[in-house]
């Protein structure tokens, strides 16, 4: 363990009194233990573990404190992981993660209210906040990929994600993930070597996070521009409306929370005329991975929701090509509609993928998992199962509500329910849940 005063580099250097108070654990601020869980999970960079629960049990002397001097703010580091220090000195990546964790929470606790009373739009509090984190680049043309995909995956799929970020990066893309590890950081590896070969200037790995999964898959060392949204929801919506186009490599229940994501967002008739390119890929041991995902897709959601993509197995540098390409139809799409390259205005998201869910124990069995309803409803709930079954499976309060009250029951017709359990167990048997260990399912499907 470490103690240390850490200062910002060109970063956010200066608070008011009291956002400094409000920030202090000893004010029982909401925001106080977000920031020094995400201060943790920052710290906590290159640890091989994905249960955030145990991460913060296992470092309950840690504490941050913001200090203030007539400098500007500093960080004082009390027990502090050692593995986020070299000589006693910071890593460098690390300190600017951590002062993006401070310039995010301190805009949170300072606008969440303010958007409330003033009746804001969920997708207003999405652009201010990414425009808060300097992450809207007005002039640049489209070339943003979002890479999704599981942290717990096989090596040789690991290998095929920096395969295709090089591919990617050598075409002059940018990489945007869910900044962990797995098909999180390999694009980004991949993509930073070819950025260097092509001697591209200021290449962007953005990775976005949220307060309740940060902790279970902290920023890998790519990533140079770190976001923390307010929840997965609004974390979400920041890949779609950043991104100009969406990569899908193998991975488990939230890499298939987003997929469903995506195909509810994709389903809405109002977003027909909106190009944005998805591509499923992996390596050809992967294939059987695809194959029942897109039965899944298929057997739950319509032939509709099969047409949305493009899966392309084995081939990294025909995926690479077809998402190069697609931004050409990016760009003219965009211009069409006179909407902005920076950020995606024209998509339209329903409230029922914009709004927080808690995935209390009470919330997941009244989840409405019947074929009776629109696909796209259908999609938003299938998100939501799976999205609970995350905050089961990693998310230190979702753990600690599955060993207080049980599994998460699951209702639904019968025909989902077999598709949906064809597919976790799937998932747990490639080991695609848990980084480690053998995994206990946190669910109970019930058809009716």
């Amino acid at each position: 363990m470490v103690d240390a005063v850490i200062r910002p580099r060109g970063q956010l250097e200066l608070l008011s009194g009291s956002e400094i108070k409000l920030l202090h654990r000893s004010s029982g601020s909401l925001y106080a233990t977000l920031f020094r869980n995400c201060a943790l999970a920052v710290l906590s960079t290159g640890v091989d573990s994905d249960d955030g629960f145990h991460l913060l049990a296992q470092h309950e002397d840690f504490e941050i404190e913001v200090l203030s001097s007539a400098r500007g703010v500093k960080l004082k580091l009390s027990n502090a992981p050692d593995n986020a220090f070299v000589d006693g000195r910071i890593i460098e990546g690390i300190r600017a993660h951590l002062f993006s964790v401070l310039r995010d929470i301190v805009y949170l606790q300072d606008q969440f209210s303010l958007w409330e009373q003033r009746g804001d739009s969920i997708t207003d509090m999405v652009f201010k906040t990414l425009r808060n984190a300097r992450a809207l680049k007005p002039r640049k043309r489209p070339n943003l990929v979002v890479c999704w995909g599981g942290h717990s995956i096989a090596g040789h799929e690991y290998d095929y994600t920096k395969e295709v970020g090089y591919r990617l990066g050598l075409r002059g893309l940018d990489i945007c993930t869910g900044c962990g590890i797995g098909a999180m950081k390999g694009p980004m590896k991949g993509a930073n070597v070819a950025h260097a070969k092509q001697r591209t200037s200021k290449p962007r790995y953005i990775g976005i996070s949220e307060p309740g999964i940060i902790a279970s898959e902290a920023p890998n060392a790519i990533v140079n521009e770190l976001i923390i949204m307010p929840d997965i929801e609004k974390r979400l919506e920041a890949f779609v409306r950043m991104g100009h186009g969406i990569m899908v490599f193998p991975g488990g229940a939230g890499t298939a929370e987003e997929i469903l994501y995506i195909i509810g967002i994709l389903l809405n008739n109002k977003n027909k005329n909106i190009s944005l390119p998805l591509i499923f890929t992996g390596p050809e041991e992967s294939r059987a991975y695809f194959d029942q995902l897109d039965e899944f897709i298929g057997s739950t959601l319509g032939e509709e929701a099969q047409s949305l993509y493009q899966t392309i197995i084995g081939d990294p540098v025909a995926a690479a090509s077809a998402m190069s390409e697609a931004m050409a139809a990016v760009y003219r799409n965009r211009r069409d509609l006179d909407d902005a390259f920076f950020f995606n205005w024209s998509l339209h998201v329903e409230q029922n993928l914009q709004q927080s869910f808690d995935p209390s124990h009470e919330n997941m069995a009244a989840l409405d998992l019947s074929a009776a309803q629109p696909a796209a409803q259908l999609a938003a709930n299938l998100r939501r199962a799976f999205s609970g079954i995350v905050a089961g499976n990693i998310k230190p309060d979702g753990i600690a509500a599955i060993q207080q009250h049980g599994c998460y029951q699951l209702n639904g017709d019968a025909a989902i329910m077999e598709a949906l359990t064809g597919l976790l167990q799937a998932f747990a048997r490639d080991g695609r849940m848990k980084l480690s260990g053998e995994y206990e399912p946190c669910y109970e499907l019930q058809p009716r």
